[in-house]
């Protein structure tokens, strides 16, 4: 039997299918997606063990999964921090800074291959809408403009910035001799040798264009996202980081937008397809009814009167549960909670409605057993035994 498909299931659906996209797109070839697999796999075990009866290994795991939550906010806090950024969407507009690219590109370009021509290494790193604070270390601040002559002079081998990569933010370039993180991905050819790995080691982390120039081969190369791709011309180097650097048009970014929507399919399907499975697992107690008492709480008594007596203390109530994450029926915390603003001296009967009742979430009111409460109030005493004037 097919479930029953609300338009809050498929907007559910949806809204973590792009959650778990981002989170995977982010943070693949990383340390931190192999852990976060290694979690799922042991997640796995620890339902398969819990319900196979299994009790001291699901007991463990599920201790174990405590403090490993702990130390995975301790190690991969950077991660943390730099995914909570690239996923506030708010930074684009208190962030947002309409700067002129001052930079010289068919001079940085022509710079850059003539380093090559001489087998020169050079890691250059252009800073793009995400911080890069947290991944380039030991940096010498020079805070300059951007000349050809600048990043041939920094590169030479009788330079003493020339061992680590130079950072242009912001149209000026503002470290030299930095240390970035290295790519742990196995994809990352044998020949390659550090430079290439700290290069594509920051592209894994960020959205920076990485211009990197190898000594022994005389190439230049380009790293995105993780990715290499060999520049075979200064031109081309220079269309390539235009496109890169400089603010897109709006038809050109309608287009991208369509792009990205289609690229890399068939992981989003993969994503969609386990959201979904994971829903339905989630959910396929869909509609069982549950039967619980709960008990009757006031608020909202008028200063002048005093509760005497209510009538019941507790109701029995069905709720209908749409997922399996909600707790066994003893364990549910659910209250009635009524207001006695508009109560009278002397006896009154409050009518039970469906918002009165405080339910956790993932379960509905089905019914109520009785749906009237009887209370009686009297109006307070004086001290010197006189009753308050109405």
């Amino acid at each position: 039997m097919l479930p029953h498909f609300r338009p809050q299931d498929i907007a559910d659906i949806l809204i973590m299918s792009f959650l778990v996209y981002q989170l995977y797109s982010w943070f693949k070839n990383t340390k931190a997606l192999q852990v976060v697999l290694g979690l799922l796999f042991l997640g796995v075990i620890y339902v398969i063990t819990k319900n196979l009866g299994l009790f001291m290994t699901s007991w463990i795991l599920q201790e174990l999964g405590t403090v490993l939550l702990i130390l995975l906010i301790v190690v991969f806090q950077s991660e943390i921090r730099q995914a909570l950024y690239r996923l506030s969407l708010l930074r684009k507009f208190f962030d947002r800074q309409e700067t002129v690219l001052r930079i010289d590109l068919l001079e940085f370009s022509a710079a850059v291959f003539s380093l090559a021509a001489q087998k020169i290494g050079a890691l250059i790193v252009f800073q793009r809408e995400e911080l890069l604070d947290d991944y380039i270390l030991h940096g010498v601040p020079l805070e300059s403009l951007v000349s050809g002559q600048l990043i041939t002079s920094i590169f030479i081998t009788s330079s003493p910035l020339h061992d680590g990569a130079v950072l242009i933010r912001d149209g000026r370039l503002a470290l030299a001799s930095c240390h970035l993180p290295l790519s742990i991905s196995a994809e990352v050819p044998q020949h390659l040798g550090t430079r290439h790995r700290a290069g594509i080691g920051l592209s894994e982390r960020s959205d920076a264009a990485i211009v990197i120039v190898s000594e022994e081969r005389g190439e230049v190369s380009l790293s995105l996202e993780g990715e290499l791709e060999t520049i075979g011309s200064p031109a081309e180097l220079h269309e390539r980081l235009t496109a890169l650097l400089l603010p897109l048009s709006r038809e050109a970014q309608r287009v991208s937008i369509k792009a990205r929507f289609f690229s890399n399919f068939w992981p989003k399907v993969a994503v969609l397809l386990l959201v979904l499975a994971s829903w339905l697992l989630i959910t396929y107690r869909q509609g069982e009814i549950l039967n619980v008492t709960a008990p009757i709480k006031f608020h909202n008594l008028p200063e002048s009167l005093v509760l005497t007596r209510s009538y019941p203390d507790a109701v029995d109530i069905q709720l209908k549960a749409f997922s399996n994450l909600i707790d066994s029926p003893q364990d549910l915390k659910v209250v009635v909670d009524l207001d006695l603003a508009k109560v009278r001296e002397g006896g009154n009967s409050i009518t039970i409605k469906k918002e009165d009742i405080k339910l956790p979430p993932g379960v509905v009111v089905d019914s109520i057993e009785r749906s009237t409460v009887r209370v009686n109030a009297e109006r307070k005493v004086r001290k010197d035994g006189a009753p308050r004037a109405r």
